[in-house]
């Protein structure tokens, strides 16, 4: 498993203070984030792949700094948003997961394969040459999950993954994660989705609060939104 480092983290978005002195280290193979909004979590979770940079302290993926090496680790760390129309760039879905793989160096055959591969696996082979535009909301979040996850990384990051997805479509997106050899860290404010994850973070005004096992984590935020 692959290590997640924050050292003496500090962030700010214009006077407002956002993450203070944040200092972990991840290791588990699937660890929630949870806390209020405007908590930091989000912040948190995207200065793992570099798409926030820390104003002071580092963030390092297996000792690789996200300021110096960027590139290189976002090939490594995936990354799914809230809403999937902000990361669906091609016309249709297979098209979709396709532009994925574009820097691979892989034949026309082979990534042909590739995407059916992952067609298959989330469900959308019926769906390949389908607008993408005209999925349901939950398919447009497993497509942007395939897309993702078509390019093997070591590590997903999840910003709030099912939050616009009704309970049918959110609770297939919990079991997909479950089944993922990746490590994962999911940011959320539904706390049934991390219940059984590994390690739970509970972010309060942009400091670690609890850092716990998932039951005793969730009972911490239940009392501290109270």
């Amino acid at each position: 498993m692959t290590t997640i480092e924050f050292e003496d983290v500090h962030h700010h978005f214009g006077e407002r203070v956002v993450l203070r002195g944040i200092d972990l280290s991840l290791t588990e193979h699937r660890v929630g984030i949870i806390g209020g909004n405007g908590s930091g979590k989000s912040t948190l979770a995207r200065m793992i792949n570099g798409l926030h940079l820390p104003e002071r302290g580092r963030v390092l993926v297996d000792g690789e700094d996200t300021r110096k090496r960027a590139a290189a680790i976002r090939r490594r760390v995936g990354f799914v948003f809230t809403d999937p129309d902000h990361q669906i760039v091609m016309p249709t879905v297979a098209e979709d997961i396709g532009f994925s793989l574009r820097r691979a160096k892989m034949s026309k055959a082979e990534r042909a394969a590739r995407v059916a591969e992952v067609l298959a696996q989330f469900d959308l082979a019926g769906h390949a040459d389908h607008p993408c535009h005209l999925l349901s909301g939950g398919q447009k979040q497993l497509l942007a999950l395939a897309a993702v996850l078509v390019t093997e990384p070591d590590i997903l990051v999840a910003d709030e993954p099912t939050t616009l997805l009704d309970l049918r479509n959110a609770r297939r997106f919990a079991e997909i994660l479950r089944r993922l050899p990746q490590q994962v860290v999911v940011v959320t404010h539904s706390l049934e989705l991390v219940a059984d994850f590994d390690r739970v973070l509970v972010i309060d005004d942009g400091k670690v609060a609890a850092d716990d096992a998932p039951a005793p984590a969730i009972e911490f935020y239940r009392k501290l939104i109270g």
